[in-house]
């Protein structure tokens, strides 16, 4: 059976391996941990197809140590149990585990003393972040770096070093190399596969741009919905909007709709409509529901459609987050204090004489009654933070009330 490509060229040490030159570069951390011939527990994350556990068997070369890989996912407690039982035999065992983030609590309880008595070095690879999905046991016990997408350069190598190994059989067009490394998102395993692909599907001597547009192949950009690339997708996504720079809040919406959730999209963009622009334009926020109600009857691709449209509406419009600020006020206050609600204000106004009492039937004072209790009367929540459209009618009418004096003697008001 043939070997995908990526598993054939998988570098062998660290001097073969490309890019993460800030931990392994000279005089860097992971090169001078083996040059002092020592190996910590530790836990690399970044996005997929970036080197984390090719750079984990590489480490184990370089000292000359066995290793052993253990799958989070598919691997049972009993593999774990072995690995324990080999590590006794021969100390300095290092167990590579790969999706490190999805062992369960039985695992990472058996895990966790081996780790801190030093019997196993752990190496563990993930593409989430492991501040939130590592367990905190585990995480104080290992050391945490960061692993950054490749370059378009560094893929550039990766797939011409590659394309060497097939060369007397087929030979790769630069131009094809570039386009692929492009659309890899950093992602040295999807590129290799993708160049494996190619190189396997034509009877020809060259590869070239043509052939690559023939294949089809999905060379748009690759996220997994469990990567923390996908949520760092959806996080530029609104903070392009804020931003107001519609051509970046398409780039993102289009890398979203690439993998199709719409349930996402909705959900960010509804918050973003309400957090971001609110009061500056009060009818958009409704327009973006409507969009997304008529998306969600049509499904995509045409679902874009709509979508796009109110998009681009939100990242053009004016923006004020006051709602948002205000209501974060209030729950500031409401967490600090436990004030009474007025008892002229309350359902069922208990022991209050009757011309104190809140009166359905005088619409006139409305306005004039003092709603907040007695120790927050003064307080301001809703500051308005751009005056313009929708807003600045919202705010002169707020100064408007603010200078009619309110009071809680409601006997006073009603003889008045």
């Amino acid at each position: 059976m043939n070997k995908p490509l990526a598993f054939e060229v998988r570098p062998a040490t660290l001097d073969e391996i490309i890019g993460q030159k800030h931990i392994l570069g000279e005089d860097k951390i992971l090169r001078n941990l083996i040059n002092n011939n020592e190996l910590p527990s530790m836990i690399f994350f970044g996005p997929p197809g970036t080197g984390k556990t090719t750079t984990a068997m590489a480490l184990a070369e370089a000292l000359n140590r066995p290793y052993r890989i253990f799958n989070a996912v598919t691997d049972n407690k009993k593999k774990l149990d072995q690995l324990f039982i080999e590590a006794e035999m021969s100390r300095g065992l290092i167990v590579i585990i790969d999706e490190v983030h999805r062992l369960n609590k039985d695992k990472q309880d058996i895990l966790l003393p081996h780790i801190e008595n030093g019997l196993i070095t752990m190496i563990g690879a993930t593409t989430a972040n492991p501040y939130f999905s590592i367990n905190p046991a585990i995480r104080s016990r290992v050391h945490l770096f960061e692993f950054y997408p490749l370059t378009q350069d560094d893929i550039e190598e990766v797939l011409t070093r590659a394309a060497k190994s097939f060369e007397d059989r087929i030979k790769i067009d630069p131009e094809v190399i570039a386009s692929i490394a492009r659309s890899a998102n950093g992602d040295a395993r999807f590129a290799l596969n993708a160049l494996d692909l190619a190189s396997k599907s034509f009877m020809v001597d060259t590869i070239t741009m043509e052939h690559l547009g023939q294949l089809s192949l999905s060379m748009n950009i690759t996220m997994d919905k469990d990567s923390d690339n996908y949520y760092d997708t959806l996080s530029a996504f609104q903070k392009s909007i804020r931003g107001s720079d519609v051509d970046a809040s398409l780039y993102y919406l289009a890398k979203l709709i690439q993998v199709g959730d719409f349930d996402s999209i909705e959900r960010r963009l509804i918050a973003t409509a309400y957090e971001d622009i609110g009061l500056a334009n009060p009818a958009l926020c409704a327009r973006v529901v409507t969009a997304l109600e008529a998306a969600r009857k049509i499904g995509f691709p045409e679902a874009r459609l709509p979508i796009s449209v109110v998009v681009i509406e939100c990242a053009l419009s004016p923006k004020s987050k006051s709602g948002e600020a205000s209501i974060d006020a209030a729950l500031s206050t409401i967490r600090n204090t436990a004030f009474q609600v007025p008892k002229y204000l309350r359902l069922n106004a208990v022991g209050v004489d009757e011309d104190d009492m809140y009166d359905y039937g005088r619409a006139d004072l409305w306005r004039k009654i003092q709603y907040l209790p007695d120790e927050l009367k003064d307080t301001r929540f809703y500051e308005p933070q751009n005056l313009n459209s929708a807003e600045k009618t919202y705010a002169a009418n707020n100064d408007a009330l603010k200078q009619t004096k309110r009071s809680s003697n409601l006997k006073q008001l009603k003889k008045k």
